[in-house]
């Protein structure tokens, strides 16, 4: 997940602000972790990072999103990202409000 941020008028392109597991993905490639990895690793090897998780900045611990998942062990990167997309999903969605979802819905 990424959003953009409101330009400030200038003529370059603002760069996106990375949330949910598109910054916990950043993370992990910065990091030396191998798999399959338990949670306690990949904690461990991130160092519980507070990955955000919608696009004002509010973020989560990683071990507890780990937590609140059914699995311990992740065969690949792309299984430990996509057992905690709804994690991340869900909490954006409770958290933000009813003209958050609208504006968010908007295409403009």
């Amino acid at each position: 997940m990424a959003a953009r941020p409101p330009g400030g008028g200038g003529s370059a392109e603002p760069e996106a602000i990375e949330f949910g597991i598109a910054a916990l993905s950043a993370r992990l490639d910065e990091s030396d972790l191998s798999y399959p990895a338990t949670s306690q690793e990949v904690v461990h090897a991130l160092g519980d990072p507070a990955i955000p998780y919608d696009s004002k900045g509010r973020t989560m611990e990683l071990a507890s999103a780990l937590e609140t998942v059914p699995k311990s062990r992740f065969e690949t990167e792309t299984e430990l990202l996509e057992t905690l997309y709804p994690v991340f999903d869900d909490a954006r969605r409770r958290r933000g409000g009813f003209f958050d979802g609208l504006r968010d819905a908007l295409p403009f």
